[in-house]
């Protein structure tokens, strides 16, 4: 069996955030879980996660940690950490910025640029591509194959948000 794999058309960003609003409610009963945000510089991963971290309860700013690589958020008891691996040298910094100390069975991970993590990340339960095409973008979302039984909550939260989404069936 092989990933499944949505895509979600996104005008603008404030189309996004609503994604992000729609993964927030996705992962609302998980306790922990590990998302990978892939695309080049500019293509909304901040702003998606700004949606994901106002929708659990974040007020105020949200930036990317492009220079301090890993903000935790406290919210509501839930722990959330937002990285951004873009300026990381070697993925053994990871372990020097302390983000095995947050285990992914009771921590949102966001990750940005998880490449660059190598081996030190625990794999993602969604990998989250945002591409843009022109004034817009696209997300394409992908989930483990184990997985299946995240992809009808997973449609019904977008769709909730008022966005559209298409399965693609796995070959």
């Amino acid at each position: 069996m092989s990933e499944r794999v949505l895509e979600v058309p996104l005008a603008d960003a404030a189309a996004t955030e609503t994604l992000g609003a729609a993964l927030a409610e996705w992962l609302a009963a998980r306790p922990g879980a590990v998302i990978y945000l892939i695309g080049h510089l500019g293509a909304g991963k901040t702003t998606l996660a700004r949606g994901l971290l106002h929708a659990l309860g974040v007020v105020g700013a949200v930036r990317s940690p492009t220079y301090t690589l890993l903000e935790p958020y406290e919210i509501g008891g839930r722990t959330v950490v937002h990285m951004d691996l873009y300026r990381l040298q070697d993925p053994e910094e990871l372990l020097a910025l302390g983000a095995h100390d947050y285990s992914p069975r009771t921590t949102l991970w966001l990750v940005e640029w998880p490449e660059r993590g190598g081996g030190e990340l625990p794999p993602a339960n969604l990998q989250l591509e945002l591409q843009t095409e022109g004034a817009s973008r696209r997300a394409i979302l992908r989930l483990p194959a184990a997985a299946t039984t995240e992809v009808t909550p997973l449609v019904n939260a977008v769709q909730r948000q008022g966005l559209a989404v298409q399965t693609q069936a796995p070959p």
